[in-house]
């Protein structure tokens, strides 16, 4: 409120003695009597402090709801004006920088090894979180190579990565995805994925281009670094809308990646659960299941969560899929 450190000292030390000489407040700051002295007649020019009648060379301080609230008072003021200067400036921004210079919300990245580069940048400089898109073959970096991954984790960035099915068919792939899990990974599958992807604390996304794999020509690989915009917003929004649907991954004490020793052995269904199941995934209602196997609605839905439990799924769309993928039906 317009006072300097010193002001503020001998202002407390008038407020609790009542009444101060310049002595006194020297004795109370540390400071020489001198310095005390012309901080008394500053405070008094400032309006904080007042001469005490017949006591020459004291002073008194003044009331700090009648000095010191007025003043902040006016500061919140020019605050809260600076702050509508502030949100007026930044919405013109807004308004203008996508024109100005989309250099500022996409850039492109050409060659493997300058995306496989961009790549370690992207996960040294994460602070929170990791979102990825893990498709089948790879174009920069193959599988197990990924070693800023671990890097991260250890430093405390999260990972949740979405494989697709096809991916687990590159060789050493799932001993990779074990010993990532293991790091720290949380891991997700779904049957396919429509791009390849990597966003770092929702703030910058990687996207490469090029649909093939490594037998591509390495020098055409290209891909987009997208910075904060909409349409980084519709990435996270569809890496979310895919981690709903995809089934957990985790790795057994075996070191075998999968579910609970019950959910991917196939011997735990009967055959009325297999039954079910291919009712299910065909799309039949509840009520026509209950119709088909001749049981109420109501235990349609009970055995269709235990069918859930079982495999460790959250959704009916997770437990047609993971149905498929351990042979359930």
């Amino acid at each position: 409120m317009g006072l300097t450190d010193a002001e503020t000292d001998a202002y407390r030390a008038l407020v609790v003695t009542v009444t101060a000489s310049a002595n006194d407040v020297s004795t109370a700051t540390g400071l020489d009597a001198g310095t005390a002295q012309r901080l008394l007649a500053a405070l008094e020019e400032k309006g904080l402090a007042r001469p005490v009648e017949g006591a020459p060379g004291r002073f008194a301080a003044n009331p700090p709801d009648v000095t010191l609230l007025p003043r902040l008072e006016r500061h919140a003021l020019d605050l809260f004006k600076a702050r509508a200067v502030v949100v007026e400036l930044m919405e013109s921004y807004q308004r203008h920088a996508w024109t100005r210079d989309a250099g500022q919300v996409i850039e492109i990245v050409t060659g493997a090894e300058a995306l496989r580069q961009r790549l370690r940048q992207v996960q040294a400089g994460a602070r929170h979180e990791l979102l990825w898109f893990c498709k089948a073959q790879y174009l920069a970096m193959p599988s197990g190579t990924n070693q800023a991954e671990f890097d991260a984790l250890a430093a405390g960035v999260g990972y949740r990565v979405l494989y697709e099915q096809a991916f687990f068919d590159d060789a050493g792939a799932v001993d990779n995805v074990v010993r990532a899990v293991r790091a720290g990974e949380v891991a997700r599958a779904v049957p396919a994925l429509p791009l390849r992807m990597a966003v770092a604390d929702r703030c910058l996304a990687v996207c490469p281009l090029a649909p093939a794999g490594p037998a591509s020509d390495p020098r055409e690989v290209t891909a987009v670094v997208i910075r904060g915009s909409s349409l980084l917003v519709a990435l996270v929004a569809l890496f979310e809308r895919y981690w709903e649907i995809g089934v957990p991954l985790h790795v057994t004490p075996e070191g075998r990646l999968g579910g609970s020793a019950a959910a991917s052995d196939s011997a735990a269904l009967t055959a009325d659960d297999r039954h079910l199941l291919s009712l299910m995934v065909t799309g039949l209602t509840d009520e026509a299941i209950a119709g088909q196997l001749r049981i109420s609605r109501r235990t349609v839905q009970r055995r269709i969560q235990g069918l859930m439990s079982l495999a460790g799924v959250a959704t009916r769309m997770q437990l047609g899929w993971h149905a498929a993928r351990r042979n359930w039906i």
